[in-house]
């Protein structure tokens, strides 16, 4: 069966939310109360309707205590963002995420039962702080505040390497979890498996391990 998603506020962050679930075939109900945003998603989202989600007889016509997962994706209204999640948890929806403009606006939400919290504009910052910093990094994926998975691209100076001979575990406390070669994934690497030049390492451990091992290996 098709999940059905609700997206609250068709903003930047929301609006891509909702494309890509639609994209991905999910019923999805797109919320807003600017009426240009929810035009804009009427033929994009299975529903889309304007409303105040502060409001809890909006919310509770619209059903939303039927829907698998709430998506707050409230832009700048701190207040708003915190009301309407506060409202969906007593209304009895299982699983809501919420967006968050600080930490302090993280514990509010936490503290009245959203079950994820995100911070896009954090997140993404300390993603493009670590491809700045790093040309070997692609991409990197926080897992929580000291440990990462991290992609890094294998150079010459490990270009024929096998893992044990590289024995990053034991020096340096992280795991090679898979590797990338071209349209192949090698999951669960073996010791004796070779790295190539041009090979995408996904590694995951703490950030200061990560860190070293980019710095003494890669660099």
């Amino acid at each position: 069966m098709k999940k059905e998603f609700a997206v609250i506020g068709l903003g930047r962050f929301g609006g891509s939310i909702c494309k890509t679930l639609a994209e991905e075939g999910m019923e999805v109900l797109a919320i807003d109360m600017d009426e240009d945003r929810v035009s804009e998603f009427a033929m994009i989202a299975s529903h889309a309707v304007v409303g105040d989600t502060t409001d809890e007889s909006v919310l509770r016509s619209l059903g939303i205590r039927n829907f698998d997962h709430v998506i707050v994706a409230i832009g700048d209204n701190i207040q708003a963002s915190i009301l309407t999640t506060l409202m969906l948890k007593e209304l009895g929806v299982n699983n809501i995420t919420a967006k968050a403009q600080n930490d302090y606006h993280e514990k509010v939400l936490r503290k009245i039962g959203a079950d994820h919290v995100v911070h896009p504009e954090r997140d993404m910052g300390r993603r493009i702080a670590h491809s700045i910093v790093s040309n070997n990094v692609l991409d990197y994926l926080e897992l929580s505040d000291e440990h990462s998975i991290v992609e890094i691209v294998a150079n010459d100076k490990i270009d024929g390497n096998s893992i044990i001979d590289m024995d990053v575990r034991a020096r340096y406390g992280i795991n090679i979890v898979a590797i990338k070669r071209g349209n192949e994934i090698i999951v669960s690497p073996q010791a004796n498996d070779q790295i190539i030049k041009g090979d995408i390492l996904i590694v995951i451990g703490a950030d200061t391990d990560i860190t070293r091992f980019e710095r003494k290996v890669i660099e």
